[in-house]
């Protein structure tokens, strides 16, 4: 044998997986039935929670912003001067005494509407109702 013999080597032969494959006929019947045989769509529980979820918590942050956004406490003014403290006294509410009457009171030349309005402000009050003995900041004019 001399040094530049070839070998041959057989490899088998494999079918292509392609080749295997039924052919169907392409007809509006057979179309049908394929369509009809895939089983319905189902969610996980992850997908659950992805779909009802994420849009909740999205939504809660949002009404969150907005709840923070109107009640906060913010004062607008066009002048630092304007956000000077409002200088007032201490009065305690005495029996059968009112904001009108304390108003009247406290500056009878202005109009007691505005008075108790600044009153109510200063005290935070929600209601015009005050108590005997209740303690109250009115301004002083």
């Amino acid at each position: 044998m001399s040094a530049t013999s070839l070998t041959q080597v057989s490899l088998p032969v494999v079918a292509h997986p392609a080749a295997s494959i039924r052919q169907v006929p392409r007809t509006g019947a057979s179309r049908s039935k394929a369509s009809k045989a895939l089983p319905p769509l189902r969610l996980t529980r992850r997908g659950r929670i992805v779909l009802v979820g994420i849009p909740l918590m999205l939504l809660a942050a949002v009404l969150l912003s907005l709840a923070g956004f109107f009640t906060s406490p913010a004062k607008a003014s066009d002048s630092v001067a304007d956000l000077a403290p409002t200088p007032s006294v201490s009065v305690t509410v005495q029996p059968g005494d009112s904001l009108w009457a304390i108003a009247g009171y406290v500056a009878p030349d202005r109009d007691a509407r505005d008075v108790i309005a600044d009153i109510v402000q200063l005290n935070n009050l929600t209601g015009g109702a005050v108590l005997p003995g209740q303690q109250l900041f009115v301004p002083t004019y």
